[in-house]
C-alpha cells in the first residue's frame, strides 16, 4: 500500500485543517487506516483509525469530539478534519495503513510522508 499525506500548514487556534491521505496499491480496501502525530522530542501518537471495508472508527481520547476521521472511496482518499486547533496539536501528521485493526504505530506496515501541521496561539 502507498501513501500519499498532505493539507498540513499554520492555522490559528480555534481553526480547522482537513488532512488528506492518498491510497493505492492492491488490496489497500481491505485495510486498516490511521493517523499518528509526532512532535519535536516526544513519542508518534496515536490519533484515530478507520477501517477501510466496514467504515468503523475509533479515536485516542485526546482528539475524540475534535477531530474525525472519513474516507472517499470514489476517491480512495481518507481524511482527517480536525477542528478546534490548539497549539499543542501541532506535529508532523502520519497516515499509515495495516492488515489488522491497531492503535500501535509499530503494528503499522506502511506509512505516508508527514505532513507538517503548526497550530498558533
Amino acid at each position: 500500500v502507498q501513501l500519499q499525506a498532505s493539507g498540513g500548514g499554520l492555522v490559528q487556534a480555534g481553526g480547522s485543517l482537513r488532512l488528506s491521505c492518498a491510497a493505492s496499491g492492491r488490496s489497500f480496501s481491505t485495510y486498516v487506516m490511521g493517523w499518528f502525530r509526532q512532535a519535536p522530542g516526544k513519542e508518534r501518537e496515536f490519533l484515530a483509525v478507520l477501517s477501510w471495508n466496514l467504515g468503523t472508527t475509533y479515536y485516542a481520547d485526546s482528539v475524540k469530539g475534535r477531530f474525525t476521521i472519513s474516507r472517499d472511496n470514489a476517491k480512495n482518499t481518507m481524511y482527517l478534519q480536525m477542528n478546534s486547533l490548539k497549539p499543542e496539536d501541532t506535529a508532523v501528521y502520519y497516515c499509515a495503513a495495516n492488515p489488522k485493526y491497531s492503535d500501535r504505530s509499530t503494528d503499522y506496515s506502511s506509512w505516508g510522508q508527514g505532513t507538517q501541521v503548526t497550530v498558533s496561539s
